[in-house]
């Protein structure tokens, strides 16, 4: 049985003293903040909420910078190639650090080895929801209906690969489905057919599929983080519904060129640590479904070890490959 578990994200909002070392560097000149997914998602989102805190901390603009392609890698390469003096950051994410390696053998690069971290900036959790077609108001009744009609339904994804491909195949695996995959050029058309009924189900992370839920698009059986959402709270986790293992979330961490000097990525750490800290900005992130996650770059390497580790076995279990 797979076990996947949010414990070493969430645990990395522990105080980290000793920063006034970390003040020695300061931008020269505007810093290109690089998100690897069109904009509107929630890793653009959060990167836009920390690069306005960003730049007034620095005294420089930071500027986001949309690369995308190759389900992410055309922008995390942008910033492997990029100068290692801090200028260049990168946003990455599960799908782009821990997935990616698994499914693509010419990457060109490795993100744990070419990619420093510098501190987790969001957490979110998927929500597995159908179409008001559907005949099961509950997940359990979902299962029922999958199991006596395997093969039967079908579910959307951002595309092969993807956290939304992932996160679902991870479902399939622990309560023993069979749904059809349909993977669409990104979330946001799986969630357009999903709404239309021409796909029964997604596995959506929550801040693009609260709007469509709470306008009664679509509807919502449980949700994969450890706990109920406060965004949702009549909903299930996926342990009350009895699939404990099917526990996952998606998260974002800002990332530097792995040669970036270690005075540069404290003080990047620092800046981000304190705008993470902000009542506002927490508010913010929770408004679009986001959990608002800081780490020292220790913890996020442990993250991204525990987590490539964990979604390779999915990709291995569910025979995952991409186009």
């Amino acid at each position: 049985m797979i076990t996947v578990s949010r414990r070493a994200i969430l645990a990395a909002t522990l105080a980290m003293p000793g920063l006034a070392h970390a003040q020695a560097w300061a931008p020269v000149r505007p810093l290109r903040f690089v998100v690897p997914f069109p904009p509107g998602g929630a890793t653009d989102v959060v990167a836009r909420v920390l690069a306005e805190r960003m730049q007034e901390k620095l005294g420089q603009a930071v500027t986001v910078e949309n690369r995308t392609g190759a389900g992410g890698n055309v922008g995390v390469e942008n910033v492997v190639r990029s100068a290692p003096d801090g200028h260049s950051i990168l946003m990455g994410t599960t799908g782009t650090l821990t997935i990616n390696p698994h499914l693509y053998t010419n990457m060109g690069f490795n993100p744990a080895a070419d990619l420093a971290g510098v501190s987790m900036a969001f957490a979110t959790d998927h929500v597995l929801i159908v179409h008001p077609s559907v005949a099961a108001q509950t997940a359990q009744e979902l299962l029922a209906l999958v199991r006596a009609r395997p093969g039967q339904l079908s579910y959307g994804s951002g595309g092969n690969g993807t956290s939304t491909h992932l996160v679902a195949e991870l479902f399939k695996l622990v309560a023993q489905v069979d749904i059809q995959h349909v993977p669409y050029r990104g979330s946001a058309p799986a969630l357009n057919d999903t709404v239309a009924g021409n796909v029964q189900a997604m596995l959506d992370q929550l801040p693009s599929a609260l709007p469509m839920i709470q306008a009664g698009r679509v509807r919502a059986l449980a949700v994969t983080g450890p706990r109920r959402s406060r965004l949702l709270p009549e909903t299930p986790t996926m342990a009350e519904i009895g699939l404990a293992s099917a526990e996952a979330t998606s998260w974002g961490a800002v990332m530097v060129p792995a040669a970036t000097p270690a005075a540069v990525v404290e003080r990047l750490n620092a800046v981000i640590r304190e705008a993470l800290a902000e009542p506002a900005v927490q508010q913010r992130l929770a408004a679009t479904g986001a959990d608002a996650v800081s780490s020292t770059p220790v913890q996020l390497a442990a993250t991204m070890r525990a987590e490539t580790e964990k979604w390779g076995r999915v990709v291995r279990e569910a025979r995952i490959t991409v186009n």
